[in-house]
C-alpha cells in the first residue's frame, strides 16, 4: 500500500542511515571457522564485553570481573574486510542478548573449563583466562590472571543472559554466590567498542590451545 510505504520510507531511511554509518575499520576478514579453539572475532567478543562491562561492574559493585566467557554458535556472521557500520555489530549479534555476572566458586570455574575442553570449540573466553590441553584434550595447565584456580576463591564471570540460564548446556552458573545483570546488550557493547577504535586488530593467541607434543 503506498500510502503505508510513503508513511514509513523516512523511518526507514533514518535507521539505514544510522545503521550504515561509519565507525570503525577491519583490515581483514574475521570468521568462527578461523581457529579450532581461539578466533580472532571471538576473543574480539570476549575481550570487548570485558574492556566496556566492566568498568560498569566495578562502578555498582566495587568488584573487578575476572574474565568473560561468550557461546561459539552466538557469532551469527563474518566480520568483513573494510568499513565497520553498527549494521556489522546487528549482523555479528542479532540477538537481544545482555551481559550479567555470576559469582562463581572456583570448583564452578573449573566444571567450566573442563566443559570447554570436552566442547572442542572456540567459545570466546577473554585475555584473562590461560587454558592448555594436551594432545589427549586434558587440561594440562588453567590460570585466571596468571594465578591456578582456587577452589575457594569467588570468580565475577561475565557472560550473557541465555548462557547464564544454562544455554548450550552451560549448567555451572547456578547455583552461585550472585548475579549482576548489566542491562548491556552484547550488540551494543560492540558497537561502543568499535566506535573506540579506528582499526578493529583482533589476533588468535595462546589463551586456550591445544599442545600435541
Amino acid at each position: 500500500d503506498q500510502d503505508i510505504e510513503n508513511f514509513i520510507k523516512p523511518y526507514r531511511n533514518r535507521i539505514n542511515k544510522t545503521l550504515d554509518s561509519v565507525i570503525s575499520y577491519a583490515p581483514n576478514t574475521y570468521s568462527k571457522s578461523d581457529g579450532d579453539y581461539n578466533t580472532a572475532i571471538g576473543n574480539l567478543m570476549a575481550d570487548a564485553v570485558f574492556s566496556e562491562g566492566n568498568p560498569i561492574f566495578k562502578q555498582r559493585t566495587g568488584n573487578t570481573i575476572d574474565f568473560v566467557i561468550l557461546n561459539y554458535g552466538g557469532i551469527r556472521s563474518i566480520i568483513s574486510k573494510g568499513n565497520i557500520t553498527s549494521r556489522t555489530a546487528y549482523e555479528v549479534m542479532p540477538f537481544e542478548n545482555t551481559v550479567v555476572v555470576a559469582a562463581l566458586k572456583g570448583t564452578q570455574v573449573n566444571e567450566m573449563f573442563m566443559y570447554l575442553a570436552k566442547a572442542k570449540l572456540a567459545h570466546p573466553i577473554s585475555r584473562q583466562v590461560r587454558l592448555t590441553l594436551d594432545k589427549d584434550f586434558n587440561i594440562s595447565s588453567a590460570t585466571v590472571n596468571g594465578e591456578p584456580i582456587n577452589n575457594s576463591k569467588t570468580y565475577y564471570v561475565a557472560t550473557n543472559d541465555y548462557l547464564y540460564n544454562g544455554g548450550d548446556d552451560m549448567t555451572f552458573f547456578q547455583p552461585n554466590a550472585g548475579l549482576f545483570v548489566l542491562d548491556y546488550k552484547i550488540r551494543n557493547i560492540l558497537i561502543d567498542n568499535f566506535k573506540k577504535k579506528d582499526t578493529l586488530n583482533p589476533k588468535r593467541d595462546n589463551r586456550f590451545i591445544q599442545q600435541n607434543d
